[in-house]
């Protein structure tokens, strides 16, 4: 039989305030980036595994404080002086640790946010410290900053990033679904993204709920894959 054709509809993530769950594991960081907070230093550096949510934080604290965002891999030099007009989040400054160019705009940017008084946010997944940014007087200044960590997610938090996954491609899974994928899962942000978008993709295709079944499926595939590669790599 024909496999049957499906249409894999991009997800829409909500990137509201009210869209993002509080949590233990990342309470702290979410009452630092609120705009009531003032940073000794006047900068924040948000870290955080894959998925954790600092993209989701960022936009939030961007919309309340009219702050612009920027990833750091696309700063040029001639657009610093214009960015530096207020506050801005500059995201994934680890993927620059190689780029002389961007840390030099990065180190001019910082300098000219602060000295007007505005707020400065930079993200990455490592603390700070391990960002190997190759520029001495800007990895310097990074790691002055005020820090916000994004921890690894406990049960309560990991089900409700599965349900907004879920959510975000407007697909709902059976009642038995989630407590079974928190229990049975590898901890971590990036690994239920993986797992709700072949959930997504495999019941598009096949025409089939997204029950437990399915999820026993997928997990017992991810980690066959998983021990492929572990293989692959050890021959």
């Amino acid at each position: 039989m024909a496999q049957q054709l499906s249409f894999d509809l991009p997800a829409k993530p909500a990137l509201g305030r009210d869209d993002f769950f509080v949590a233990p594991s990342n309470a702290m960081a979410v009452a630092l980036l609120d705009p009531g907070f003032a940073w000794p230093s006047g900068k924040l550096v948000l870290t955080g595994p894959k998925g954790a949510g600092k993209t989701h934080l960022v936009h939030v604290w961007a919309s309340q404080t009219g702050a612009r965002i920027i990833r750091a891999a696309g700063l040029a030099a001639e657009a610093v002086p214009d960015l530096a007009q207020g506050p801005i989040a500059v995201e994934d400054v680890p993927a620059i640790a190689a780029r002389k160019e961007q840390q030099d705009a990065l180190f001019h940017l910082h300098n000219m946010v602060l000295a007007g008084g505005h707020a400065l946010v930079m993200t990455g997944r490592d603390a700070p410290n391990l960002w190997g940014l190759t520029l001495p007087d800007l990895q310097s200044r990074v790691q002055a900053a005020t820090h916000a960590e994004l921890q690894a997610p406990d049960d309560q938090l990991l089900a409700v990033v599965l349900a907004k996954l879920f959510d975000d491609r407007q697909i709902t899974p059976r009642p038995d679904v989630i407590p079974y994928l928190v229990a049975h899962m590898d901890r971590s942000f990036a690994a239920a993204a993986q797992i709700v978008g072949r959930l997504d993709r495999l019941s598009l295709a096949e025409k089939c709920s997204l029950s437990r079944p399915l999820a026993v499926r997928v997990l017992s595939e991810i980690r066959e894959e998983a021990l492929e590669n572990d293989a692959s790599a050890s021959g």
